[in-house]
């Protein structure tokens, strides 16, 4: 039995996440850390009956009593790296799909991961879709460098551009050498209107309701264009690929970055 602390438990994927682990047989829920809903049974607020595991705010406290063996974090941009700096240090293996942590960040949780002896998995997207979007998008940068990405989210959605689209075009970097795309000397009449510059590439993020993730990456080549769009419908859409790093976060050893490495 996988005993499972979920940290970011109140939130939409934290709920989410939980009714996936209620609903497996070789996992379950042994403490829920969350700001809001304190007291709150985690087995009613994911919609699935009483567990008896309530929502408590003090994440160390949480981690000493329950003793789990890994935690799933949920959190927000603001919060995540905190949140594992506390629990790589109680030596928690932890599965991480809060986005938002930069290049430094993981380089500082590398060497808390290998000083405690504790693994440490993220991935910007869970969903097995979203793993083949980027790959195939890699594939095709190689034949056409010029693309653009439109990534849609929540209007709650607090970091951007999403930690897919940052992760689908470092993924792209390996294959596609650095160079401006459009006009040399375009005008932005309103500014950012061109998006986000990575590399020469641009990137857009739009926050509305009614979306959870969505994400195109299109290519442009004369008298071509390719589209290659990965939606996610919900947000149990995610629980498959987070089961499968929460049943193989025990065979890892330091810092492991994105879904394609345990497919």
């Amino acid at each position: 039995m996988i005993n499972v602390l979920v940290n970011g438990a109140s939130g939409r994927m934290g709920k989410a996440m939980s009714a996936g682990i209620i609903g497996e047989a070789d996992m379950q829920i042994v403490a829920a850390v969350d700001i809001r809903q304190e007291g709150e049974d985690i087995g009613l607020l994911a919609g699935c009956g009483p567990i008896g595991v309530t929502v408590e705010k003090d994440l160390v406290q949480a981690i000493r009593r329950s003793k789990p063996d890994v935690m799933l974090d949920f959190t927000n941009p603001q919060a995540v790296l905190r949140n594992l700096r506390l629990a790589l240090g109680e030596d928690l293996p932890c599965v991480v799909g809060t986005t938002g942590l930069t290049e430094r960040d993981i380089n500082e949780l590398r060497q808390l991961s290998e000083l405690h002896h504790a693994p440490l998995f993220i991935a910007a997207n869970f969903a097995i879709t979203a793993v083949l979007m980027m790959r195939f998008a890699v594939e095709a940068a190689r034949y056409l460098p010029q693309y653009e990405i439109i990534e849609r989210h929540h209007e709650n959605k607090m970091d951007a551009p999403s930690g897919t689209a940052l992760r689908t075009m470092e993924m792209i970097s390996a294959v596609r050498q650095v160079h401006a795309q459009g006009a040399a000397h375009e005008i932005e009449m309103i500014a950012g209107s061109r998006g986000g510059d990575y590399q020469g590439a641009r990137v857009h993020s739009m926050r509305l309701p009614g979306y959870v993730a969505s994400q195109e990456v299109v290519f442009g080549a004369p008298g071509q264009t390719l589209t290659i769009r990965q939606d996610s419908i919900n947000q149990h859409c995610f629980f498959p690929g987070v089961a499968l790093a929460l049943r193989k976060i025990g065979e890892l050893s330091g810092v492991t970055v994105g879904l394609d490495k345990l497919l």
